[in-house]
């Protein structure tokens, strides 16, 4: 199978299925003298893990990561970084039923046409489980980021209908872990909340919006013509399991702008340095502009359908082409987005840090 590879210069290449003996991964490229903070890494695991509260799976998994290689005296090498993270908790047996029906929404029809041969147990490969490797390669990538005081913080803006209305300039992001939704809006997290609680207890599923925002961002970033820092943002959050869309900056609000009313006037600064810069008036572009990032915040929406498996009974067909009625067992999202947030970051933080070693050989 390919396709389990992601980046250029620092690469993430995953392995592993949901019920497994392990996930884990290969980092390479990342750079040695890297101090590698594993409380962080750990913390930022902790943000994904299943059973962290009512709303989520109640699968229970420690998701401890066993670091193999590529570190020496708590800082890396330079040399490949090899992990993984034992599964503990699996219940195969809650997917016996699965052996041969095709699951509506799910990846087990187009997983079994293509390779003849599919792990129906917890979706195998196309589980949301294999995400826990992109967690750990982000943390490393974000503890990079660090270094140059970038910051990548994502929270829910939507759940359903429900929406939180105020941009992210107007919010104390530093909120979004006070609530098990995962929004930095109090009122608003508590009303996520009842949705999703009264969707759960109707055997149900819902989707919405995880809003990200990149801080201190540097310019330069991005590599035209097919390598646009939005077109990798893009790809990197649409290859999470049940994103289904994608828009940076105004996105598709834009369109109901006139280009006078769009364009971002630049200006240039001076600070008590005496260094000026060139900054933008408005940021509609989302931070970046010709595919390259131009130093302002870096801002993309990431839309979440509602989970596959849900508590009701389906019509669907098997294998051999009969109807069958199947209905979700085991442990389950009601709704992915609280869980998917530190997938978002993690995710940003991986093309970020490809995208800042690209750089260095940009010009002599």
């Amino acid at each position: 199978m390919a396709g389990n590879s992601f980046g250029q210069l620092f690469k993430l290449t995953s392995f592993g299925e949901s019920h497994g003996d392990a996930l884990g991964g290969i980092i390479d490229g990342c750079p040695a003298g890297l101090p590698i903070d594993m409380d962080f890494i750990q913390h930022e695991l902790n943000r994904r893990r299943p059973g962290q509260s009512h709303i989520v799976t109640q699968r229970k998994e420690e998701d401890k990561v066993q670091f193999l290689s590529g570190i020496f005296e708590g800082k890396t090498t330079g040399t490949p970084i090899g992990f993984i993270i034992e599964n503990q908790n699996a219940k195969s047996k809650d997917y016996d039923h699965n052996v041969d029906v095709y699951r509506p929404s799910h990846a087990d029809y187009t997983y079994d046409i293509k390779y003849k041969n599919r792990d129906h147990k917890g979706g195998g490969r196309s589980s949301a489980r294999t995400t826990v490797a992109c967690v750990v390669a982000g943390a490393i990538a974000k503890l990079i980021l660090k270094h140059h005081a970038i910051s990548v913080s994502a929270y829910t803006s939507q759940v359903g209908d429900i929406k939180l209305l105020k941009h992210y300039t107007e919010l104390d992001l530093t909120a979004t872990e006070t609530n098990p939704v995962r929004c930095p809006d109090k009122l608003i997290a508590e009303t996520m909340l009842n949705k999703i609680e009264q969707v759960r207890k109707d055997g149900d599923t819902i989707g919405g919006v995880i809003t990200c925002v990149v801080q201190n961002m540097l310019p330069e970033l991005g590599e035209p013509v097919f390598d646009k820092l939005h077109a990798d943002l893009a790809k990197a959050m649409l290859s999470i399991n049940a994103a289904k869309g994608f828009e940076y900056g105004s996105g598709f609000e834009g369109v109901k702008m006139l280009g006078s009313q769009h364009n971002d006037a630049f200006y240039f600064t001076v600070d008590k340095s005496a260094e000026g810069e060139v900054r933008t008036k408005t940021n509609n572009s989302g931070g970046i502009q010709g595919g390259i990032s131009n130093g302002e915040d870096i801002y993309f929406r990431v839309a979440f359908k509602p989970v596959a498996t849900i508590m009701q009974k389906q019509q669907t067909v098997n294998a051999k082409g009969e109807t069958v009625e199947m209905q979700g067992k085991g442990r389950h999202d009601p709704c992915v987005l609280p869980r998917a947030v530190p997938i978002v970051e993690a995710m940003a933080a991986l093309v970020l840090v490809d995208h800042l070693l690209r750089n260095r050989a940009s010009v002599l």
